[in-house]
């Protein structure tokens, strides 16, 4: 993917910055520190699976510790406006990480990580995140699921891993109607999830009305990509990149941060980061 993108003329004009390993107190906004203490002794001890789809390795502490530090400096620069917007092209990615549990190649919840951490160091209130990853963000929705603070909005496929997403499935207690997720049977491409965006998510996005917009970008929704089953283009990203930055122009001008989440067709991937990137910056 960065191979590809130095190939590109957005290089020149991207501000690329090299992410610090976050602290471990940015990790408890989420996490609790056992969980926390549980991963960091099996990436030291490892190889070792966390669960059937996530092994842990010495090389995986510092790359979690840089994929969260990657989102808070996003979230520090774009709110301090030194940055109109921002990228983290992290790994490992970390929707599908619970609070206390790793799972889905995931170690930490990256973009729940961002949002506590825009509301704790901040003082932000509301807190949109849009997650169009080819599966659903089921740790994400978990953290959130009660909490009328953060507007969780997932498109995916379903039934497929990790079984939850379904429409039914919209919060509890003071977050009900917090949690919004549209399944999209296998097949489904660019008309459908537009439609999703454009019917689902911007109407509740305005009265929302969020202070701070993050994505969970994750690009295996496309119709190359090996592990699913949808049909989404690069003009389909494109689109949904436009309709996400209506959203923050209209509410929260600047203040949005976009985090990589899966993607495993590396052609397919470079290219809709390109697209994704083109738009944000007004190229698209």
């Amino acid at each position: 993917m960065l191979t590809h993108l130095h190939g590109t003329d957005l290089w020149a004009r991207l501000h690329v910055i090299a992410p610090h390993q976050s602290p471990r107190t940015f990790l408890e906004l989420v996490h609790p520190r056992t969980s926390i203490e549980a991963i960091a002794s099996a990436c030291q001890h490892g190889p070792i699976h966390l669960d059937p789809d996530t092994v842990a390795s010495p090389g995986s502490w510092e790359a979690a510790l840089r994929a969260v530090g990657a989102v808070t400096q996003a979230v520090d620069a774009v709110l301090a406006g030194r940055l109109e917007g921002a990228f983290c092209a992290v790994r490992p990615p970390g929707h599908h990480a619970l609070a206390d549990q790793a799972m889905g190649f995931c170690l930490f919840n990256n973009v729940a990580i961002g949002a506590r951490y825009a509301q704790a160091h901040h003082g932000l209130q509301r807190i949109l995140i849009v997650d169009w990853d080819v599966h659903h963000g089921n740790g994400t929705q978990a953290i959130f699921y009660d909490d009328p603070t953060v507007l969780y909005f997932s498109t995916h496929q379903y039934p497929f891993y990790p079984g939850s997403g379904a429409r039914q499935e919209i919060g509890e207690g003071k977050g009900k109607g917090c949690t919004i997720n549209v399944p999209l049977a296998a097949g489904a491409g660019d008309a459908e999830i537009i439609r999703a965006f454009e019917d689902t998510l911007l109407p509740r996005a305005m009265t929302f009305n969020p202070q701070f917009v993050l994505i969970s970008a994750g690009f295996d929704a496309h119709r190359d990509d090996p592990l699913a089953g949808l049909n989404v283009t690069e003009t389909g990203y494109a689109a949904l990149t436009r309709l996400v930055v209506g959203i923050t122009q209209h509410c929260c001008p600047g203040r949005i941060v976009s985090v990589l989440e899966g993607g495993y067709h590396l052609e397919a991937l470079s290219r809709s980061v390109e697209a994704h990137l083109r738009v944000m910056m007004d190229d698209g």
